[in-house]
Order: C-alpha cells, then structure tokens, then sequence
C-alpha cells in the first residue's frame, strides 16, 4: 500500500491517477463501441468524452475542496492553491464529476440536437469503472475515504507497512468525531494506529463491481434514459446505504454516531447522505416515467436495426 507508482528523481506519478486513468480508458472503449453499435455518432462521443474527463476532473477537485476545506484552510498562499490542484495526493467528489461531466454532455447534446440520455447512457459503464479505479487508489493511498472504529468482525487492521495511513490517522484531528490518534501507538520505533476500522474503501471498490455488471443489464434496455437513472439510483443506495453509512466523515447533521472498540462504527448523517436522499427519490420518480414512453432506440433483427416507436 505505497501510493506511488513510479519515482524518477523528485518526479513521481501515483496509484491513484494510474488507476482512475485505467479506469477511463476502459470506459472510453466500451462507450465508444456501444456508440457505433447503436448508429450514433462516434466522432462527435469522443469529443464529448474528451471534455467531460477534463471538466468531469475540475468539478470533482472544487466540491471536494468545498467540502473538505478544513484539510487546506491552514496552509498559507500560494502553497494553498498548489495543494487545490495537486490530484496526484488523491481527494475527489465523485459527485463533483459527475455534475461537471453531465454539464459538458447538456451543452453537446444542445448544440447539436442531440437525445441527451441516449449518449448519457453510454457513459454509465466508464463512470463504474473511473469508481474502482479511484477506490482501488484509495487504498494505495491510505488516508483517503477511511472508514469509523468499528468493533464488529469486519473491522480490518492496516498494516504496519502502510505507512500513509498510519502517519495520516496519528495526527491529531480537532474534530473529537474524526480524531483517530488516541489510538495510536508507537511500535517498532514507528506510530502505528492500531484499532480496526472499517475497510470502506474495498467498500467502494465492490460498489463499482456492482455497477459495472448491472449497467450490462441496464443498457439493455430500448429506452434512453435508463441505464442513466437506475446508475443514480444504484449508486446513491450503495453509496448512502452502505460506504458512507461507515467512513469517517464528518457529519453536519448529526443525528447518529456509535463508534469505538465495542461498537459497530455508524455515523448519520454525513453530506452525502443528505445529497443521496433527493437524488434517490429523483431517479425513481424518472426511471417511472421513462418506464411508461415508447422506445427510443431501434431492435436489431438479423444484424440490422427495425425501426421502433419513438425513433
């Protein structure tokens, strides 16, 4: 769990670029051979697809930056904005790159008259993908997306070799709620934080897993739209229901919070639980609409496509 990937001299570049890259890459291939199975236009896919990882990454840096600015506000100027921008050291909203993804494909799909859910659709599996690859990164990483104390049997011990996490989660937290270090010990001549937590991050990798092989189903589907809603609506069930439910987050409305040695490590409710709530009754009140329309996409017979209601 070391979270660089390659060191040349002073110049390194991280797991978690690799990854969430990898990630893209294999999301950017199947988009783009379901683009052309489907008769879209690929050329103009793979521009959106360009612009929606390079704004997809901004709007992903400025929320987390927003939600998380206690981790920059005591760094001076300009060490701060070298910090803002510095992805390599992890910390994203997935939300965040979804909102400046989608912003990118409304502009598209407005200027050139184009159905927006049948190329929002294409994007679901990519998005699955870029969530493995940024979870799996997380864990290279080590401080990022790190779960609550937990008693229960899942609890999982980081190696004394991770030396990220241990050194991230031994320094003080003003916040009593996130404050890891009353658990550390020093142990070989190094701090090691010794409690068990919950392995929220493998959390997240399994909750891609899930959406990768879903969204397979999903686009089965001959209604745009669908594959794009039930993704929002898997996502911010597992995401709420399950990953968030047990990071170490903080929790603006707190309701909720049980964790330590003997307790199972819950907290409610954080940001992202409150985000998920609307986004959940949404999508469902969308997927009951796009259930009731005519189909939007033609039935391929004998290797070519029959035209169908709605085309």
């Amino acid at each position: 769990m070391d979270p660089v990937f390659l060191q040349i001299g002073n110049f390194t570049i991280a797991w978690y670029g690799v990854l969430i890259t990898l990630g893209i890459v294999a999301g950017v291939w199947v988009g783009t051979r379901l683009a052309r199975e489907r008769g879209l236009n690929v050329g103009l896919f793979n521009d959106m697809i360009l612009w929606m990882i390079i704004w997809g990454l901004v709007g992903a840096r400025l929320l987390f930056v927003v939600t998380s600015w206690h981790q920059f506000a005591g760094i001076p100027f300009p060490r701060v904005l070298l910090d803002i921008i510095n992805l390599r050291a992890g910390g994203i909203s997935i939300h965040g790159g979804l909102i400046g993804g989608i912003l990118v494909l409304i502009y598209y799909t407005r200027r050139y008259k184009l159905n927006f859910y049948q190329y929002a659709d294409l994007c679901v599996p990519g998005v699955a993908f870029g969530i493995i690859g940024g979870r799996i990164g997380n864990i290279m990483n080590g401080t990022d997306t790190v779960g609550r104390v937990t008693g229960w049997p899942i609890g999982y011990h980081w190696p004394a070799s991770a030396r990220a996490f241990h050194e991230g989660m031994c320094i003080p937290n003003p916040n009593p709620d996130m404050d890891l270090s009353k658990y550390c010990q020093e142990i070989g001549g190094q701090l090691v934080m010794t409690a068990p937590v919950h392995f929220t991050q493998l959390y997240g990798v399994i909750i891609g897993i899930i959406l990768a092989v879903a969204s397979y189903f999903w686009l089965r589907s001959r209604k745009a739209g669908w594959a794009f809603w039930q993704f929002w609506l898997w996502y911010s069930i597992l995401r709420a229901g399950w990953e968030e439910t047990f990071r170490l987050n903080p929790l603006p409305l707190k309701t909720y919070l049980s964790q330590g040695l003997h307790e199972p490590g819950i907290g409610l409710w954080t940001e992202t639980h409150l985000i998920s709530i609307p986004l959940i009754l949404i999508s469902i009140w969308m997927l009951v609409r796009i259930r009731n329309q005519p189909d939007t996409r033609p039935e391929v017979r004998d290797g070519q496509p029959g035209e169908t209601a709605g085309r």
